[in-house]
C-alpha cells in the first residue's frame, strides 16, 4: 500500500537554504552520531524511511539533476529537526505557561513496550517484570509534540541509564543546547541540563518548586497514553508485538512520527481518549541524587530566583 506523505520543496531546501552539499550526501560517509545530532533519527530508521518511501518520491524529470528519495527524506528532516533561538524561546515560553517552570525546553521520561522473546538466552530484554521489553526515552514540548525519541534500548536497562547513553545526552554536554534543561523525573540523575524534583521538600521554594515541576512533567505522561491509545499495537492489549528487537523499534518509531504529524494536522494531543498507560516500571530507587555541584548550584538559584 502506498504512503502518502508531503515532502518539502527539496529545491528549496538544497539550494534556498544554504544545503548546497546535501544533494551529493551519502549516509554511509558520516557517523551514528552525526546522524543523531544532525537529524534525530538512527542509521537503520532512515533507512527504513527511503525503502517505505522511496517509490512514492521517485518522480520523472527531464532535469539533469533530479533529487533522490534519500535526500529528500534527509531534506525534510534537517528542516524539521533545526534550531534557531526563536523556537527554543517558543518552547520555554510554552512550558512556563503550564505551571511557572522556567527555561524548559521540552520533558524526558522512559516507557516500556512488550516484544516477544527474541531468544531463550537473550535476557537483556527482560525488565524487572520479568516481561520482554524494549525501555523508549522520549522527550516532548508543551502540546505533547515528540522532541526526540529513542526505541532501540533492552528492557533491562534503567531509566538513567538508556538517557546516558542517548545522543541527547552527548548534545546538551557538548553543549548545542544552551540557556535551558530538560525536566526529568527521580529516576534520572540531576544535571546542569536536566532538572529534577526534590527527593524531601522542607521550604515553601522547595515544595513550589515540585509542584511547578510535577504539573510541567505531566504532560510526558499523558503524552505516553494519549500514544498508547492512538496506537494499539504499542499497548499490549492484544499481546506484545511480534517481531524483532529491531523491527519492533521501528515500529515504535514510526508510530511516534504518526503522532507527530497528527499532531500538525490539527489532531490535539488530549482530545484521544485514553484508557491506561504504556508500560512505566517504577524505579526501585526514589531518587538519583547527584553528586554534580553545578547542577545543584542551578537547581538552588532556580529555587532562590523563581519560586521564593
Amino acid at each position: 500500500m502506498a504512503v502518502p506523505i508531503a515532502v518539502l520543496d527539496c529545491d528549496l531546501l538544497l539550494y534556498g537554504r544554504g544545503h548546497r552539499t546535501l544533494d551529493r550526501f551519502k549516509l554511509e560517509d558520516v557517523t551514528d552520531e552525526y546522524l543523531m545530532s544532525m537529524y534525530g533519527f538512527p542509521r537503520q530508521f532512515i533507512y527504513y524511511l527511503v525503502d517505505l518511501l522511496g517509490a512514492s518520491l521517485s518522480r520523472p524529470t527531464q532535469r539533469s539533476r533530479a533529487i533522490s528519495p534519500e535526500t529528500q527524506i534527509l531534506a525534510a528532516l534537517g528542516f524539521y529537526t533545526s534550531e534557531d533561538e526563536a523556537s527554543m524561546q517558543s518552547l520555554k515560553d510554552d512550558f512556563y505557561s503550564l505551571a511557572g517552570m522556567p527555561g524548559v525546553l521540552g520533558v524526558v521520561d522512559c516507557t516500556h513496550v512488550a516484544i516477544k522473546a527474541p531468544n531463550a538466552e537473550d535476557l537483556s530484554y527482560v525488565n524487572r517484570k520479568g516481561l520482554h521489553s524494549l525501555n523508549c526515552l522520549m522527550v516532548c514540548d508543551a502540546r505533547g509534540v515528540l522532541l526526540s525519541v529513542e526505541t532501540h534500548c533492552p528492557g533491562s536497562l534503567q531509566d538513567c541509564t538508556v538517557l546516558q547513553q542517548a545522543a541527547l545526552t552527548s548534545q546538551f554536554e557538548a553543549g548545542l543546547h544552551k540557556d535551558g534543561w530538560l525536566l526529568g523525573d527521580s529516576s534520572f540523575f540531576l544535571r546542569t541540563w536536566l532538572m529534577t524534583p526534590l527527593h524531601i521538600p522542607e521550604t515553601p521554594p522547595e515544595y513550589r518548586y515540585n509542584m511547578a515541576h510535577s504539573a510541567t512533567h505531566n504532560i510526558i505522561e499523558r503524552t505516553f497514553r494519549t500514544i498508547r491509545s492512538r496506537f494499539r499495537c504499542l499497548d499490549g492489549s492484544k499481546g506484545t508485538l511480534q517481531y524483532s528487537p529491531e523491527k519492533s523499534s521501528h515500529i515504535i518509531l514510526a508510530c511516534c512520527v504518526l503522532h507527530n504529524i497528527s499532531l500538525e494536522h490539527g489532531l490535539d494531543v488530549w482530545s484521544t481518549s485514553a484508557t491506561g498507560q504504556m508500560e512505566q516500571l517504577e524505579e526501585e530507587y526514589e531518587q538519583m541524587e547527584s553528586m554534580d555541584s553545578e547542577a545543584y548550584n542551578i537547581r538552588q538559584e532556580l529555587l532562590l530566583t523563581h519560586f521564593s
